[in-house]
């Protein structure tokens, strides 16, 4: 979640993006769609994490106040997305059934795979596995992550190939400093790479998709509106290698995306599907966007 100016100044720098901004060419990616996505709800929006089902027909997404709700995706003959149908939308529960409240809201990653449903918080760092009724287990931290800085805790969640949960931060410490990436094997934590912070980038999400590879959404933000980028690491023993910019928009071509999946089209190509964050801020707009992997 993204703290924004207030609205009668956010109108007059919203408003300005149509005119200034342009895009990028991606290096890695091209665009396949964007589709809006409404729901008459007020508690809908501010959607930071997604997850799609292998085939990009399902998904699961939560919002940064506490909300989780999943759905399904009708595309045409192309793959593109045709219309978005949503279930119910629920409340996050703690262990105890009570809703998710007060500071321990701010609910922004999501990873899904045989080992369950977790959702990570970037107020109050924690992460929950969830059971069939949205309530949540926390799982223990490392010393390090629960020093993460307020407002700026654990942003991204993925699930490796061998089952192992992957957890990033949305902010290093330092401009200069590397984005640790944590990996929970054997009940402990360890930083397993450090990817390199650049840019005034900021992550937002990530996923390891069904190549092995991880695939990191982040942002940027100015007073006239969102930057994206997408990148993409192998992770070895070694650490992060083979880093690509696979795409990087300019200012205001999408509004603040937030959550990313990962996942293989039946043409065998990867697909990224990432979803917006309004921010619960009538000027921006809940939008499903996709990108195909060049490679």
């Amino acid at each position: 979640m993204l703290r924004r100016p207030d609205r009668a100044l956010g109108a007059v720098l919203l408003a300005s993006v149509a005119l200034t901004s342009s895009a990028g060419p991606p290096e890695g990616a091209r665009l396949v769609g964007e589709t809006p996505w409404t729901v008459e709800a007020t508690a809908f929006g501010g959607l930071s994490g997604l997850e799609l089902s292998a085939d990009g027909r399902r998904f699961t997404a939560i919002g940064d106040r506490g909300l989780i709700l999943s759905g399904t995706i009708a595309r045409d003959d192309s793959g593109r997305i045709e219309d978005i149908e949503t279930g119910p939308l629920r409340r996050l529960r703690e262990a105890d059934g009570q809703p998710v409240t007060g500071a321990r809201l701010d609910s922004e990653g999501l990873a899904i795979g045989p080992a369950g449903t977790f959702v990570s918080f970037e107020g109050i760092p924690r992460i929950l596995r969830l059971d069939e009724k949205d309530r949540g287990t926390p799982i223990e931290l490392s010393a390090e992550m629960k020093a993460l800085e307020g407002n700026s805790g654990l942003e991204a969640l993925a699930i490796d190939l061998e089952g192992r949960l992957v957890a990033l931060p949305e902010r290093s410490g330092r401009l200069t400093r590397p984005f640790p990436v944590w990996r929970l094997e054997g009940g402990s934590w360890r930083v397993v790479a450090r990817i390199p912070r650049s840019g005034g980038f900021l992550v937002t999400g990530a996923d390891i998709g069904p190549d092995g590879r991880l695939y990191v959404l982040e942002r940027s933000f100015t007073v006239i509106g969102f930057r994206s980028r997408v990148r993409r690491f192998e992770l070895t023993d070694e650490g992060a290698r083979a880093e690509t910019l696979l795409l990087e928009t300019g200012t205001g071509v999408h509004d603040n995306l937030e959550g990313i999946s990962a996942w293989q089209d039946a043409d065998g190509a990867i697909r990224l599907t990432m979803v917006s964050d309004d921010n619960f801020n009538p000027l921006q707009r809940t939008e499903f966007v996709e990108y195909l992997v060049r490679d």
